[in-house]
């Protein structure tokens, strides 16, 4: 068969996909979503990994033993002479082991990033089933013992649509404030809708009765998110309390790479935080 028609097949798919989304009967994709939203170019440069089939798809660890990260990237430990990481005793919620990442100073010796990383990716591109499609349920416990100052923050979670080494499009969430949530440290989304901003539907705060993030406890964090490109959200729960909620652009319906554990502004001098049972899912219906 020529080659030409190979090409011809290439630029015909995602034309089409965009066609039948904007054209849908159901409604579940119109015209003005797209072309106001993330623009009909977006979706059809998603091509067919917007349609990728849930089967459900489960990622799970109780921080037992390294082996459950074979294959996929973890940071140095000790790392850019500020922060060490791996498995521990000291504080559990299930098991005999949880993660363990301690901050022992502030990272002054680097240039360019110095941002505080100690943490294991969990790289499920990398698996044989895949990245996680549709709506993916994240659930996990976190202790953490830290003073986080005004305009400071604390990554509880980074997950990501990108399969590339350059993590170029995230949806994180958060401990801190950022001048949004009225003073004091309150857990919410970032990269929302789109990377670098915080545009919540809804955020717990001191304006509205929400609950700051405990320390020296073990906290319950819950996420649900969906990538797709027309119709993204996000939602994030604390100790099963609402807590953040936000629209979501970028992505193309699949959740590719995660990670948990340590990351944190490099002016932070000290602290520790530890991540345990940790479950990644692809479910039909958020569950919360």
């Amino acid at each position: 068969m020529p080659r030409s028609f190979f090409l011809f097949v290439r630029v015909l798919v995602p034309l089409s996909l965009a066609f039948l989304l904007t054209c849908s009967p159901t409604g579940g994709f119109t015209a003005g979503d797209l072309a106001q939203d993330y623009g009909i170019a977006a979706v059809a440069a998603c091509g067919l990994r917007t349609a990728r089939a849930q089967a459900g798809r489960t990622f799970t660890t109780g921080f037992e033993q390294v082996s459950d990260f074979n294959g996929f990237y973890i940071t140095p430990s000790p790392y850019q002479g500020a922060v060490t990481h791996g498995l521990s005793t000291a504080q559990v919620h299930g098991g005999s082991n949880s993660h363990l990442a301690t901050i022992s100073n502030a990272a002054t010796s680097c240039t360019g990033n110095c941002n505080h990383r100690g943490y294991p990716t969990i790289q499920l591109h990398k698996t044989a089933a895949g990245g996680m499609s549709g709506v993916v349920f994240t659930e996990f416990y976190v202790y953490v013992t830290m003073t986080i100052n005004d305009g400071q923050w604390l990554s509880l979670a980074t997950l990501t649509p990108d399969s590339s080494d350059a993590w170029s499009r995230t949806v994180l969430v958060n401990v801190g404030n950022l001048g949004r949530t009225g003073g004091g440290n309150y857990m919410h989304l970032m990269h929302v809708p789109n990377q670098g901003e915080s545009g919540w539907t809804y955020q717990a705060g001191s304006t509205n009765g929400g609950t700051q993030f405990p320390q020296n406890q073990w906290v319950k964090v819950s996420i649900c998110l969906d990538l797709n490109p027309a119709t993204g959200w996000a939602k994030a729960w604390m100790n099963d309390v609402p807590v953040s909620a936000a629209p979501v652009s970028g992505g193309c319906g699949v959740l590719e790479q995660a990670h948990f554990g340590l990351y944190a502004p490099p002016a932070i001098s000290s602290g520790v935080i530890y991540n345990d049972d940790l479950q990644i899912r692809e479910v039909s219906v958020c569950p919360k």
